[in-house]
């Protein structure tokens, strides 16, 4: 990619020499047409920089595309074998040595929580790429919100430390209709997100509440925050907070792309604040109204 720009930056540098050069020789040539010649250069010159501007900016997005496939596949690859080596060491551990029956059981569970990890990871790869080719329908259902928010915070709590808290401040039996899939894909990534980005035994609060013609989803975290210039692209596909050489979090950057996305089909909205005096808190707004 960066031959390919030089490329094209030493052919605009000469293309726009012999356009100088030519319209100095045809002055020369041509004095009395001086006026003409400038006024249609002008014009030639006005729409080849105009063009050259929109394909340097195709060629800088299809580099920074090729820069976020590449860092996606790097994650992808880091995420796939986390959760394999735990698993993999847990039953190594089983299978050599005499452990008793809470200790098994342990083990298993902890295995367990990686498998779900990696079908996390899995379903949201397999659902992103679902929405981009237009071939998942979103099929609606009633279901118990509260009960889905109560099974992902379960589902988390072990991969915080142990004196950290999914603080779960959430109304009993709130039932939208909609994607239940996809939905509890929604808040699986929320919290996940809340646990990935904040400090060591930070607490995380998640909050549902009813209100007249609204359901509300708030999840707040400690965590590093999110910069106002970088709000508006965190739901982008592959985009993630920060800077790729510093970066310290482990993630596909799929998570947020998909919560937005199911969130348009549901006709539901999102907001991202600040937290204080550290963190960020990302509101859910469902309509029950009947649209």
């Amino acid at each position: 990619m960066r031959k390919s720009l030089i490329i094209f930056y030493a052919l605009i540098i000469y293309a726009l020499a012999e356009l100088i050069w030519w319209g100095v020789l045809l002055i020369e040539v041509q004095p009395e047409r001086q006026a003409m010649i400038l006024g249609e250069g002008a014009v030639f010159l006005f729409l080849f920089l105009t063009g050259a501007y929109h394909l340097h900016k195709t060629l800088n997005k299809e580099r920074m595309l090729k820069e976020q496939q590449k860092n996606f596949l790097l994650s992808v690859t880091h995420e796939l074998k986390s959760p394999l080596a735990s698993i993999k060491l847990y039953i190594q551990t089983i299978l050599k040595r005499n452990l008793d029956k809470e200790q098994i059981h342990s083990f298993l569970n902890n295995s367990l929580k990686d498998i779900e990890r990696l079908d996390d990871l899995v379903e949201n790869m397999l659902l992103a790429t679902r929405i981009d080719n237009h071939s998942y329908s979103f099929p609606k259902e009633k279901f118990n919100l509260t009960e889905v928010i109560r099974n992902v915070a379960s589902r988390l709590q072990i991969h915080t430390c142990s004196s950290q808290i999914i603080n779960l401040n959430i109304e009993p039996d709130i039932f939208i209709t909609g994607d239940r899939f996809a939905l509890t894909l929604v808040v699986s990534n929320l919290i996940e997100n809340a646990v990935k980005y904040s400090p060591p035994c930070e607490e995380i609060k998640v909050e549902l509440k009813r209100m007249p013609l609204e359901v509300s989803l708030t999840v707040a975290d400690k965590g590093i925050g999110i910069k106002d210039e970088e709000k508006i692209r965190i739901f982008e596909k592959f985009y993630r907070v920060g800077s790729e050489d510093t970066r310290k979090t482990k993630g596909t950057g799929l998570g947020l792309y998909i919560v937005k996305q199911v969130l348009d089909r549901h006709l539901a909205f999102i907001k991202v604040k600040n937290n204080r005096p550290a963190g960020s808190i990302f509101e859910v707004t469902f309509n029950t109204d009947g649209h």
